[in-house]
C-alpha cells in the first residue's frame, strides 16, 4: 500500500464521508487493473460545490455533512481505502492509442446507495499519476464548472448520466492551450455507477490476456448486471442488454439536443451511463452537423453522427470480448442496436411532445414533422419544446385552430414564418389535433404534466455558461453559478 495513503479509523471520526461502508469492489480485481497512487496536496481549499442531493442518495442527510466534511474527505483526501488509478486504452478519434489511463484522477471509493447498486467517488484533477505523461493531472476551475453544470442539466432532462458530487477551488495558476493562462485550478468528486470503461477491456486485448478478460467480464456482470449473474447465457444476455443501455443513452442525448463531443471509447461506461463532459454542448438549433469540439475537423463526433459513433464504440469492444465469450453471441447483441435506439428516441420524443402511446408510423410522421419545421425556421431547438409546454392547453382538442398561431413560432431571425415554413406548421398542428381528439379530455392533464417532466425551461446553452463564468473570473462572484444550477434543477 502507497505510505503516503493516511487511513482513517471509521470507529473515532466523525466526518460522515468517511464512516460510509465503502466496498473493495474494484480493489478486489487486484493489481492488475489499477495502480494504487496518491493525491496531490493543494495551497488552497475553497468548497464551491457540494451536491446536497446526491448525498440524499447514499443516505447521508445533508444537515450533518458539513463543508469542512467535504474538505477533508476530497480536498485533503484522508480516506479509508487505497486510491486507484485504474488502467484503460481506448479509440480516440478512430485511432487506437495505448498511452492512455487516469491521468489526472483516481476512484477514491465505492459505496451502496439506498437503491442497492453500488457507485463510485471518482477525482478529476487531484494529481499526477503513472499515466499522466507530460501532464500535468490538475482541472480547471472553468471545467471543473462546465462538468458541474452539464451533469445537473443532464440529470434534470432524464439522462443517465454521472453527477458532481463536490467541486473544490484549489489555488493553483495553470496554463492551458485553450483557456487564458494562468487559469485557475480545481478538484472535482464524481458520482457514477462505474468507472469501467469500454477502454479498460481493450487494454487487456492488447496485452493478449484473455483470463484477466474473462476475470474482468465476470465481476463487471456480478457487480452491475446482478440480475443476469449465474444464468447459463449471462454473457450475451450482458452484452445485449450493454447495447440496449448505450442505443437508450444516446437516444436520450439526441432527444435532449445534447452533443457529448469527445466520444472516445475511453469515454464509453461498461453500465451504459453518460460521463465525462468536456467541449459538450446542446446545439441551440436544429443542425445535424453541429459539432461542439474545435478540435473535430472532420465532424466524426458532431450530434447527427452520435448514434453511429456509439454503434462503433460496441463493435470494437467486441474484439477484447471474443477472448471470453461467443463472437455470435456478440453478433446477435449488437443487431438489436439501431431497433432499441429508434423505440427510445420514438419514446422520447414523445413525451417531449406531451404523447404517450402512438403506431410505429404515426410516431414518426410526428417527430419527422417537429423537426423539419425546426430545420426550416432554424428556431432554437429546445425553445420548441419549451413553447409547447407553456402554450398546450385542454381546447387544443376541440378545434385545430386553438394550436399555436403563426406568431407563436418565429424563424431564427424573428420575421413571420414563410410560405414553406406555415405548410409544415400547419401538417404538424393537423396531425397532432388527430392525436388529441382520439382521447378523453381527462387525458389532457396527463400531456400537460408530461410536458413539464420533460421539457425543463432552463436550457444549458453556451452564452448561459460564459455569463455565470464572467462574474467568476472578473469578481469571483458565484451567485450567478448557483442561481443557474438551482434554475435548472427547478425548472
Amino acid at each position: 500500500m502507497n505510505p503516503t495513503l493516511e487511513m482513517q479509523s471509521k470507529s473515532t471520526s466523525t466526518n460522515p464521508f468517511l464512516r460510509l461502508n465503502y466496498e473493495p469492489a474494484m480493489e478486489s480485481l487486484g493489481e492488475d487493473y489499477a495502480d494504487v497512487v496518491a493525491a496531490a496536496q493543494f495551497p488552497l481549499h475553497l468548497l464551491r460545490w457540494r451536491n446536497d442531493r446526491v448525498l440524499t442518495q447514499i443516505g447521508l442527510d445533508p444537515a450533518q455533512v458539513s463543508d469542512d466534511d467535504f474538505i477533508e474527505a476530497f480536498g485533503h483526501f484522508q480516506a479509508v481505502r487505497p486510491f486507484l488509478a485504474l488502467r484503460y486504452h481506448g479509440y480516440q478519434f478512430g485511432e487506437y492509442n495505448p498511452q492512455l489511463g487516469d491521468g489526472r484522477g483516481f476512484l477514491y471509493g465505492q459505496v451502496r446507495g439506498i437503491d442497492g447498486e453500488l457507485y463510485d467517488f471518482g477525482t478529476k484533477g487531484s494529481g499526477r499519476t503513472p499515466y499522466s505523461r507530460t501532464a500535468d493531472g490538475r482541472l480547471t476551475l472553468k471545467g471543473g464548472v462546465r462538468e458541474v453544470l452539464a451533469s445537473e442539466a443532464l440529470y434534470r432532462m432524464g439522462v443517465r448520466t454521472s453527477r458532481c458530487l463536490s467541486m473544490i477551488e484549489t489555488g493553483e495558476d495553470l496554463w492551458r492551450g485553450d483557456e487564458p493562462s494562468p487559469t485557475r485550478s480545481s478538484v472535482m468528486v464524481r458520482f457514477s455507477r462505474s468507472h469501467i470503461r469500454f477502454g479498460t477491456f481493450e487494454r487487456l486485448h492488447w496485452h493478449g490476456r484473455a483470463d484477466l478478460v474473462r476475470k474482468l467480464l465476470d465481476h463487471t456482470i456480478a457487480v452491475y448486471y446482478p440480475h443476469l449473474w449465474g444464468k447459463e447465457s449471462q454473457d450475451a444476455l450482458f452484452y445485449a442488454e450493454l447495447v440496449q443501455r448505450v442505443a437508450r443513452l444516446v437516444a436520450q442525448w439526441m432527444a435532449a439536443g445534447f452533443c457529448h463531443a469527445v466520444l472516445n471509447t475511453d469515454n464509453m461506461s461498461i453500465t451504459g451511463e453518460s460521463f465525462d463532459y468536456g467541449p459538450y454542448a446542446f446545439i441551440p438549433t436544429y443542425d445535424p452537423a453541429f459539432t461542439a469540439a474545435y478540435f473535430d475537423y472532420s465532424r466524426r463526433y458532431c450530434y447527427s453522427n452520435q448514434p453511429a459513433i456509439c454503434y462503433w464504440n460496441l463493435e470494437m469492444l467486441q474484439t477484447p470480448l471474443k477472448l471470453a465469450m461467443s463472437g455470435a453471441d456478440l453478433t446477435a447483441g449488437l443487431e438489436q442496436f439501431k431497433e432499441h435506439y429508434r423505440s427510445a428516441y420514438c419514446e422520447i420524443m414523445l413525451h417531449r411532445l406531451g404523447l404517450e402511446t402512438l403506431s410505429v408510423p404515426e410516431a414518426e410522421e410526428i417527430i419527422t414533422l417537429t423537426l423539419q419545421f425546426l430545420a426550416e425556421t432554424q428556431m432554437g431547438y429546445n425553445d420548441f419544446f419549451i413553447k409547447l409546454r407553456q402554450e398546450f392547453h385542454a381546447n387544443w382538442r376541440e378545434d385545430v385552430k386553438n394550436i399555436w398561431s403563426q406568431d407563436s413560432l418565429k424563424p431564427k431571425d424573428g420575421n413571420t414564418l414563410a410560405e414553406p415554413q406555415i405548410k409544415i406548421l400547419d401538417n404538424w398542428r393537423s396531425l397532432y389535433h388527430q392525436f388529441l381528439i382520439r382521447l378523453p379530455i381527462e387525458e389532457m392533464e396527463a400531456i400537460a404534466q408530461r410536458l413539464i417532466q420533460s421539457n425543463p425551461l432552463k436550457i444549458l446553452l453556451r452564452p448561459e455558461i460564459q455569463a455565470i463564468w464572467e462574474p467568476i473570473t472578473l469578481e469571483d462572484n458565484w451567485q450567478p453559478f448557483y442561481d443557474l444550477i438551482e434554475q435548472i434543477q427547478a425548472s
